[in-house]
């Protein structure tokens, strides 16, 4: 990499080989998950960092602005879910967050790749080498590609004026990506992606030289060309999520890649909902979130009775609901979930653990004995499908005590009847020991509950 470039990245800032199964119409990868922490950690330093990582990732999938620009899953200690990828030729194998809620797929890159506030993480994430690469190629100001992120227009900021395009040389620009928590910013390679027995060749990856607050590179599997489906033409993808224990177990479930299927073929269990059309905003980042159309929110027997304009999304974008990967904790705007909390405190006869509440950033909280019991939280989306969670997924023991939390936050930025962005963002916590999938050709999402631990 050109010492210029990546000075100009860092003053602008400032700041295994794996094994899979295939089958001809399916990539499987394993998937695990990633929310590093060390072991001597608090358990309400724990919860504080997913409530907090959480409502930040809310805040930038709600008011995110559009940029200038079989494989395992790991459960990670962050609250985050990884994958494990090959790139180059050789290739060189990196870990990436499994993310429906981003497009750009990128990783640490160059032997001077700089990570501020990385060290929270407990690793550091190893760079991959273009000149190590064969395969490896800067992306042109001229490549079509270079337009994904930029738009058509790219040219004119990095030709000269009065150059034939069929004469620029310059390297398309440098791009930088804001997170729900942290940044990274870097070039564009065409690259290859490799898989066993399949090599995806002039694949579209961002060399990233700094980043912030990012403990691995990030797969991208949003609405987007940039997107690793969109890039691989899949129809579909699907993925179980083990429990979170926050920490890094070794155990694995899988993410696969569908890459042909059937018309309308249905999985065995699955209920669908269509996928909302996205809104025409004038926020285009918006048109990379995967929305659905949730009807009811139900506690035990009692329908919450949330206003309609927050279930559904208006043409700005503002308001409806989008399931997200990469957020831990599932977010609601306050005034949803205001009413669902209330509705748990209504109906139960536990005792508020008010100061727990403070510490953990969860609310509400109550002190239980034994095995706690909950009304049941059901969600209900377009075309009938029924999500029932299992009481894991929506209340959590706090360490070692005696007092459990909703594990569904919020925040005081928006008041009533003033929601910016998305008003309900489903979290990997919820997902959890859910068969979810992501069926790309008939534009729907499907899910059946079922232990990850069992592969499918």
């Amino acid at each position: 990499m050109p010492p210029p470039l990546i000075f100009s990245i860092l003053c602008f800032l400032s700041v295994i080989i794996f094994t899979s199964s295939s089958t001809p119409n399916t990539i499987t990868l394993p998937l695990s998950h990633l929310f590093t922490t060390h072991p001597s950690s608090h358990p309400f330093h724990t919860l504080k960092l997913a409530v907090s990582t959480s409502i930040t990732r809310a805040h930038h999938l709600k008011k995110h602005q559009p940029n200038p620009l079989k494989t395992q899953i790991h459960p990670k200690s962050y609250g985050g879910y990884s994958i494990d990828l090959n790139f180059g030729t050789p290739p060189q194998t990196f870990s990436f967050i499994l993310d429906t809620g981003s497009t750009l797929v990128w990783l640490p890159c160059s032997s001077h790749y700089l990570c501020s506030n990385c060290n929270s993480f407990h690793n550091t994430p190893k760079s991959f080498i273009p000149k190590n690469s064969s395969s490896s190629k800067f992306v042109g100001c001229t490549n079509p590609k270079c337009a994904w992120l930029f738009g058509t227009n790219v040219q004119s900021r990095c030709c000269k004026q009065n150059s034939a395009a069929a004469n620029c040389s310059q390297t398309c620009p440098a791009y930088t990506v804001q997170y729900g928590l942290g940044s990274t910013a870097g070039f564009l390679l065409s690259e290859n992606l490799n898989f066993p027995g399949k090599i995806l060749p002039d694949f579209l990856v961002g060399c990233s030289i700094v980043s912030v607050y990012q403990p691995a590179g990030i797969a991208g599997f949003g609405r987007g060309p940039e997107s690793l489906p969109s890039q691989m033409n899949l129809t579909g993808f699907s993925y179980c999520l083990l429990s979170h224990q926050f920490d890094d177990s070794p155990e694995t479930s899988d993410l696969v890649l569908h890459t042909s299927s059937s018309d309308n073929k249905r999985t065995n269990g699955v209920s669908y909902t269509p996928f909302r059309k996205n809104p025409s905003s004038k926020n285009a980042a918006f048109g990379a979130y995967y929305y659905l159309t949730l009807r009811r929110i139900i506690v035990g027997e009692k329908r919450v009775l949330v206003p309609k304009k927050l279930l559904e999304p208006d043409f700005d974008g503002n308001g409806g609901t989008i399931v997200d990967s990469g957020s831990t904790l599932t977010f609601m705007e306050r005034p949803i979930f205001d009413l669902v909390a209330q509705e748990f405190a209504t109906q139960v006869n536990y005792t508020r653990a008010r100061e727990v509440e403070k510490k953990s950033g969860l609310s509400p909280c109550f002190v239980v004995s034994g095995t706690p019991s909950f009304p049941e939280l059901r969600f209900e989306f377009r075309g009938g499908a029924k999500m029932s969670l299992p009481l894991t997924n929506y209340f959590s023991l706090v360490g070692k005590s005696d007092v459990a939390c909703l594990t569904i936050v919020s925040d005081d930025v928006a008041g009533p009847g003033m929601a910016v962005g998305p008003a309900v963002i489903l979290g990997n916590y919820q997902q959890q020991n859910f068969y979810v999938e992501y069926d790309l050709r008939n534009e729907r999402f499907g899910f059946r509950s079922q232990s990850c631990k069992t592969r499918v």
